[in-house]
């Protein structure tokens, strides 16, 4: 989904969003913020996870051209802040990585929609070891982010890769500093894998990490932090990987097998899942069974106003999503994310329905 930056109210569903030129572009995967052009349109604006938000601009681009110039805009400010700024309604669309509860969702007259799946992946920046070759365990990455492991030439990391050079180096640990819902997601599956970082640490959006840090903001922040520090070791997206051409790590799966991360290990996990059995926003899709399932994969959703004041105000944001959920498919494949299967998008479009204006309007949100 393509957007641009901004805050204002917005709504769910496979989105775009539009404008920009390519220079605007270049900013956005600098500054993990996408700008779109202006128009003479009302201008759709969101704000939140940047776990998704490369997905999200580019949704938005193809949104533009395809609906006469229709202004979205998208600012990766992190999980937290998205679910903050929807509620308080400052923005038309919240972005996050961590799905609300049904009490939470009525508590705040909100209606939620998963969007997308992708994968969490620990990178490394370690000049001596190629590209996709370092496996590590669930058990051992998990006492490398506690801090148990303080050298990347630790028998237990070498047990793991005999024959790889690994470096004498000091191991450095880059997290990220805001409330993030890539943060939840991660230190989810480590403490599933490993009841101490459980027991110390837990899943949390902004966990307490034990020792000293590097901290950094969003995804795009923490690419940059990895890449000046040998030595480091950090937890990303999966696009960035790809448009970063990062050292990605290879994880041991529930199934036993030595995974790379890919959209097909996502879309493995996604199929192992109450999410796709029942359309369960809160189901886990960590450390799926599956041969291929990727062990570090979540979803990632849009929070809407369930109750605007006026249907018309509504309608160019779930235009937006309507148009997103008909024809993200496509736009999504090859992003470094995998498209909800297309059973369970049928299913998510009666939320729409719940949309319930307060002047009674219903908002338009198909093709006119």
């Amino acid at each position: 989904m393509p957007f641009k930056s901004v805050p204002a109210p917005f709504t769910p569903t496979h989105a775009a969003t539009a404008g920009g030129s390519r220079r605007v572009l270049r900013g956005l995967w600098l500054g993990a913020l996408l700008t779109l052009a202006s128009s003479a349109f009302a201008q759709v604006q969101g704000a939140g996870a940047s776990f998704p938000s490369l997905v999200y601009g580019r949704w938005a681009l193809a949104y533009e051209k395809s609906n006469g110039g229709q202004a979205v805009t998208y600012k990766a400010t992190g999980s937290g802040d998205g679910v903050k700024r929807i509620t308080a309604r400052e923005v038309q669309f919240g972005g996050s990585d961590s799905p609300l509860s049904a009490e939470e969702l009525a508590k705040r007259h909100l209606v939620q929609i998963p969007m997308l799946v992708g994968g969490i992946v620990p990178v490394v920046q370690l000049p001596s070891v190629p590209e996709g070759r370092l496996q590590l365990s669930g058990e051992v990455l998990a006492d490398l982010m506690a801090g148990r492991i303080r050298q990347w030439n630790d028998p237990r990391i070498t047990a793991l890769n005999p024959g790889l050079p690994l470096p004498a180096l000091a191991v450095r640990r880059v997290v990220r500093a805001d409330k993030s819902g890539t943060s939840e997601g991660f230190t989810r599956y480590l403490s599933e894998v490993s009841p101490s970082f459980a027991a110390e640490i837990g899943t949390n959006a902004q966990p307490k990490w034990p020792g000293e840090v590097e901290r950094a903001e969003g995804n795009d922040g923490m690419v940059k932090a990895l890449k000046a520090a040998p030595g480091s070791i950090a937890y990303v997206s999966y696009d960035r990987v790809q448009a970063e051409r990062l050292n990605a790590v290879r994880l041991r799966n529930a199934a036993g097998q030595w995974v790379s991360a890919n959209e097909a290990g996502f879309r493995a996990s996604i199929a192992e899942s109450e999410l796709s059995r029942k359309g369960d926003d809160l189901a886990s899709l960590m450390n799926r069974p599956g041969a291929s399932s990727w062990p570090i994969t979540m979803t990632s959703f849009v929070l809407i106003d369930a109750t605007p004041a006026k249907g018309d105000e509504a309608s160019p944001v779930m235009r937006f999503l309507y148009w997103c959920f008909m024809h993200g498919d496509d736009l999504t494949r090859g992003t470094g994310f995998a498209p909800l299967p297309l059973t369970l998008q049928s299913k998510l479009a009666a939320r729409f329905g719940a949309v319930k204006a307060q002047d009674g309007k219903v908002p338009h949100y198909q093709a006119m």
